[in-house]
C-alpha cells in the first residue's frame, strides 16, 4: 500500500508553489528541537532528584523493589524475562534511540551534517570530545576491574546542555547553539558505534543475518513509498527482537529504523497561502479534492520530520525522565572513593576531558584550515561550549549499565556522572556569563 494517490490536475504537487525560504524551513525544526530539549531537561532534573531522594530515604527498599519487578512476555517459544529496569533500558530507550536515529538522518540529508563546510568543526571537536575523555579514563583504569567503562565519559547529554543554554539566553551566541547541537549529534553517532561494537556480547551470526534481512525489507518498502504505519511498527518490533537475541544491544534496532526513515518530503513544502490559492476559486469542493489536498499537505513534510514531531516530546518528557528515575537512584552513603580510579576517571574525563578534547581538536581543525569558527564566536565561547558538553548524564548512565554490570563498580561511576554534570554546567555557565560581562552584555538578558 502506498501513501500517494493520484491528485486531480488542479491539486497536483506542481500547483503548490513553495514561498518559504530554505533558511526558514531549517530554522523551524531547530527551534522546536531546542524548546523540547530545554523542557525535557527540566523534567530530567526533577526525575533525577526524585530518584536520589527516594533511594536515600526510609523507603529506599520500595524504590529498588519497584525496578526489580520481574516482567515476562511469552510469544510462542520466544520468552522475554527481565526486570522493570531492564525493560526501561532495553525497550523504552530503543524509542529514544529511534528518535536519535531520526535526528541524525535528518541532519545528514537536509540539515547541518549535509554540508562538509559546516560539519568539519563540530565533527573534529566531537572526535576530540570522545577520544580525550576515554584516554583519561583508561589512564586511571587500565588493567583494573573497571577498565570496560572507558566509554562512559564520552557522551554528551544534549537535553541538559540545551536547558543550560536556554537559561543563559543571549549570552550564548546563536551560531554556537547550532554548533553544540551538531556536535551532540556527531557525539551520538560515536556513542552508538561504541555501544554496538564494544558493548555487545556473544554475537549470534544467524540473528544478525535475519536483522540485516529485515532492514533490507524496510529499505525496500521505503523506496516504493509504502507508508502504512502498522507495517513499520511490526517491522520495528521484529528487528528489536532479533537484535535483542543477536547479542548487540537492542536499542540499536531503534537507531537502524531511524536511519532507514525517509528524510526528504515526496514534494516541495507547502504554505497555507499556496493551499488557499489552489482552492479559493473553485466553485465547489469534492471529497476527492479535500483528500488530495490533505495528502499533498502531508507529503510536503517528510516521514522523518513527522515522526520526530510525534515522538520527540514523548522521549524528552516521558521516556528519558523515566530512565533517569530508574537509573539515578544512587545510595549516597557509599564512599565513591572506594573505587577511586573509576570515580576519578569518569569525573575528570567529563569535566576536563570534554573541555580539552573539544577545544584542542577544534583549534587544530581551524589551524589546518579545515574549518573556521562560526561568526561572533570566540575561543572563550568555544571552550565554554566544551564545558557544557561535559554534561554527560543520560547516555553516560546508559553506557554505565552496559559496561559495569557489577553495582559495586557502577555506583562510583554514577556518582561521578552526577557530580561532573553539575560541575560542567556551573563552569560552562560561569564562563559564558564572564564573557558576556566582558563584552558589555546585560547580565539579566535571558531569551
Amino acid at each position: 500500500m502506498t501513501s500517494r494517490a493520484p491528485a486531480p490536475p488542479s491539486l497536483r504537487p506542481a500547483t503548490f508553489i513553495n514561498r518559504g525560504s530554505a533558511l526558514a524551513r531549517l530554522a523551524r525544526p531547530l527551534a522546536q528541537f531546542m524548546r523540547i530539549e530545554a523542557g525535557g531537561g527540566i523534567l530530567l532534573v526533577v526525575a533525577t532528584v526524585v530518584a536520589l531522594v527516594w533511594a536515600n530515604s526510609p523507603w529506599s527498599a520500595a524504590y529498588h523493589s519497584l525496578w526489580e519487578t520481574p516482567i515476562r512476555i511469552d510469544v510462542g517459544s520466544w520468552r522475554f524475562a527481565e526486570d522493570l529496569q531492564h525493560v526501561v533500558n532495553d525497550a523504552l530507550m530503543a524509542v529514544f534511540f529511534f528518535v536519535v536515529g531520526l535526528e541524525i538522518k535528518r541532519e545528514l540529508v537536509v540539515g547541518e551534517l549535509r554540508d562538509r563546510r559546516h560539519v568539519a568543526l563540530p565533527a573534529f571537536a566531537a572526535v576530540g570530545g570522545m577520544v580525550v575523555p576515554a584516554l583519561i579514563f583508561v589512564a586511571f583504569n587500565a588493567g583494573g576491574p573497571g577498565s570496560r567503562g572507558w566509554g562512559i565519559p564520552m557522551a554528551t547529554d544534549i537535553a541538559f546542555a540545551v536547558g543550560v543554554m536556554a537559561v543563559l539566553g543571549r549570552r550564548v551566541p546563536a551560531p554556537l547553539k547550532v554548533f553544540l547541537l551538531t556536535l551532540a549529534i556527531a557525539d551520538d553517532l560515536g556513542a552508538i558505534a561504541v555501544i554496538a561494537i564494544f558493548y555487545s556480547d556473544g554475537l549470534q551470526l544467524q540473528y544478525l543475518l535475519v536483522a540485516a534481512g529485515i532492514a533490507a525489507v524496510v529499505a525496500a518498502m521505503r523506496r516504493v513509498h509504502v507508508a502504512y504505519p502498522p507495517v513499520f511498527v511490526i517491522a520495528g518490533i521484529a528487528l528489536w527482537v532479533v537484535i535483542f537475541e543477536s547479542g548487540i544491544h537492542a536499542t540499536i534496532a531503534g537507531v537502524v529504523m531511524g536511519l532507514l526513515t525517509p528524510a526528504r518530503p515526496l514534494q516541495d513544502e507547502l504554505t497555507a497561502e499556496s493551499v488557499v490559492d489552489a482552492l479559493e476559486n473553485r466553485a465547489e469542493l469534492t471529497t476527492e479534492d479535500i483528500r488530495a489536498t490533505a495528502a499533498a499537505i502531508r507529503e510536503s513534510v517528510s516521514v522523518c520530520d513527522r515522526l520526530i514531531e510525534l515522538l520527540h516530546p514523548w522521549t524528552s518528557y516521558l521516556i528519558v525522565p523515566v530512565f533517569a528515575l530508574a537509573n539515578a537512584g544512587i545510595a549516597l552513603d557509599a564512599n565513591p572513593l572506594d573505587e577511586s580510579s573509576i570515580f576519578l576517571g569518569v569525573l575528570l574525563g567529563l569535566v576536563v576531558g570534554k573541555t580539552v578534547g573539544i577545544t584542542a581538536f577544534g583549534w587544530l581543525a581551524t589551524r589546518a584550515r579545515l574549518a573556521s569558527l562560526p561568526p561572533g564566536v570566540t575561543w572563550g565561547h568555544f571552550a565554554a561550549a566544551g564545558m557544557l558538553a561535559g554534561i554527560g548524564f543520560t547516555v553516560s548512565l546508559f553506557i554505565t549499565s552496559l559496561a559495569l554490570p557489577d553495582e559495586a563498580l557502577a555506583e562510583p561511576a554514577k556518582v561521578a556522572i552526577l557530580l561532573a554534570s553539575v560541575l560542567a554546567a556551573v563552569a560552562g555557565s560561569a564562563l559564558f556569563v564572564a564573557l558576556a560581562r566582558g563584552r558589555g552584555a546585560p547580565d539579566d538578558d535571558v531569551a
